[in-house]
């Protein structure tokens, strides 16, 4: 595939292999900059030295008292915190695996994981000790719990999440080490106090680094092995795709579970050696507070934080000029929104696109040339083509089929499902590609855009409708904050659009004077006929809307109308 015309000005199109391991990262910014504060939370600050030494006692800990070894797949329940960054880091160092876990997660959702995966020892946040504690003894062995609030600093003026201010739980975690046997629950504190000395670090860019497992909204969810090497090359692209320098300063609000706030946020702020200023759960007038007092230079935020950020009555009195990139994906970002943000802080809203299965991004957009509501070209030693789904024919420019993609950040596999993988992989002209599922086009210039899922179609007699082109219109509707399309049953037609749609505060819209309004934006085949008022839409803990949720209520609710 031809390179877009418009690549990145002065940027190679190769990156330099191999690269160092995830934890060499670490090692080196530690070494560079022992004295900089790689960690800012809530007032707390953790040098680069010092997590370097957290990362090696927990990384003793591991495997001296839990008995982790090369290869084994560690969980990893927790909030955005400190320790979230520490433990990741530990499990590497200790070679072994990271299976991050959504902390939405309850204990069906934990127990399907670690069994799959075979981890027998969990990081977990002690307001999700109660999740894992049913699984202490039999699919875990052994946990170590963490309270975040305790790498809290000086957060006068901060708005705290509750889980930094409730009192803390009262749970049977062992708080003293025993160095005769590992328990089954350790505080955080004490494992760290522990001190013990790792092993020789002799992990490689080919071993096993990280599984992420997929959202699973319609099946059990699966796990994406990752090696060093994959999580790597997109840490170092997307660093020189975004022109990142040590100096930049970096908010960590999306969560670090998801491959986005990951790979993105921390890991490019740690191979850089740069600060990470991180939140444990999103809020918007935090977020700008946390910008202006530690100058925060990149940021990466979805579509739904920026809505609300944006949605500050008072966002004038704060100085943001210090945000040099703004970049996100997950769901296309509104036109009129877009360009109230350029307006605000003085940057384009940079889009990108990547799957768990490729563990963050695959196309990123030009800094210099943003189009909107675009996924962007595909980066360094990426290649991307659009076919047709049946028959793998290569598309032409502005012609819909399913996006497929072949670089160096695409998994190896399903953890321990050789049927799933074989399925996900497909042969074009003698290259093997994965069929991520989604359907989208190219354009004249190069630049990919989405259209939709590929089983997410709305057939309105025989016409074909993208719901998520009709969110985005009825995203232009002055009342309307957000929307989410589905199917409804129609005896005439089979199908028929309808609208969920959640108001923007002290908007007035009824439901006619929405469908009215759609009838002068859109062909009147994808006009909603249905338009369901509700407060919120339901999202996964990434901040994407599940609507597949909503499909299935709609389909219940007909059903039983029959």
């Amino acid at each position: 595939m031809t390179a877009s015309p418009y690549w990145p000005e002065g940027l190679a199109q190769h990156v330099p292999s191999p690269q160092p391991t995830l934890y060499d990262n670490l090692a080196a910014a530690a070494s560079r900059h022992p004295d900089r504060t790689a960690i800012h939370f809530y007032g707390g600050a953790l040098s680069y030295a010092q997590l370097h030494r957290e990362v090696g006692s927990l990384a003793g800990y591991l495997q001296r008292r839990c008995g982790v070894g090369h290869g084994d797949r560690v969980a990893l329940y927790m909030q955005n915190s400190p320790q979230y960054v520490i433990g990741y880091y530990a499990i590497l160092r200790a070679e072994a695996v990271v299976v991050p876990v959504n902390p939405m997660n309850m204990t069906a959702e934990l127990r399907h994981i670690v069994e799959d995966c075979g981890a027998r020892v969990a990081l977990v946040g002690d307001e999700l000790y109660e999740q894992a504690r049913p699984l202490l003894g039999n699919a875990i062995h052994h946990a170590i719990v963490a309270r975040y609030a305790d790498y809290l600093g000086d957060h006068t003026g901060l708005p705290l999440p509750p889980v930094l201010t409730d009192a803390a739980p009262t749970l049977d975690v062992l708080t003293e080490c025993d160095a005769a046997i590992a328990p089954r629950a350790m505080h955080w504190r004490a494992a760290i106090a522990a001190a013990e000395q790792p092993a020789p670090c002799c992990a490689t860019p080919d071993d096993l680094a990280v599984i992420p497992y997929t959202s699973g909204t319609t099946a059990a969810p699966k796990g994406c092995m990752h090696t060093h090497r994959s999580a790597t090359h997109v840490v170092a692209a997307s660093v020189q795709w975004c022109r990142l320098s040590d100096d930049a300063v970096i908010l960590c609000a999306m969560p670090l579970f998801h491959v986005t706030g990951m790979q993105q946020c921390m890991n490019a702020g740690i191979a850089l050696g740069s600060p990470l200023v991180v939140m444990t759960r999103w809020d918007s007038r935090c977020a700008a507070l946390l910008i202006e007092r530690y100058r925060v230079s990149f940021w990466i935020a979805i579509s739904t934080m920026m809505i609300d950020f944006m949605s500050q009555p008072d966002l004038e009195r704060y100085d943001l000029s210090s945000v040099k990139r703004l970049a996100g994906g997950g769901a296309a970002m509104p036109k009129t929104l877009a360009q109230r943000i350029e307006a605000r802080l003085g940057v384009p809203y940079m889009e990108g696109y990547g799957l768990s299965e490729t563990i963050s991004a695959t196309h990123i957009n030009p800094p210099d040339r943003c189009k909107r509501q675009c996924l962007g070209i595909p980066i360094q030693d990426t290649e991307s083509v659009v076919v047709d789904p049946v028959t793998l024919t290569v598309l032409g420019p502005r012609t819909t089929g399913e996006i497929l993609i072949s670089g160096p950040q695409v998994f190896k596999g399903y953890w321990g499902k050789l049927d799933a993988t074989r399925d996900a992989f497909v042969e074009v002209d003698g290259r093997r590609y994965l069929r991520t599922g989604d359907l989208g086009y190219i354009d004249e210039d190069g630049y990919f855009f989405f259209v939709d899922r590929l089983k997410r179609m709305i057939n309105v007699a025989g016409y074909k409708v993208s719901p998520a082109e009709v969110e985005t219109s009825l995203f232009e509707h002055p009342a309307i904050q957000e929307a989410c399309v589905v199917a409804a049953r129609d005896a005439r037609k089979g199908e028929t659009v309808k609208a969920f749609v959640v108001l923007r505060a002290g908007a007035d819209a009824s439901a006619a004077q929405i469908v009215e309004w759609a009838h002068g934006h859109m062909a009147a085949y994808k006009v909603p006929q249905i338009v369901e008022f509700v407060s919120a839409l339901p999202r996964t803990a990434s901040g994407k809307v599940q609507w597949r949720v909503l499909q299935e209520q709609e389909n219940r609710a007909a059903t039983l109308a029959n």
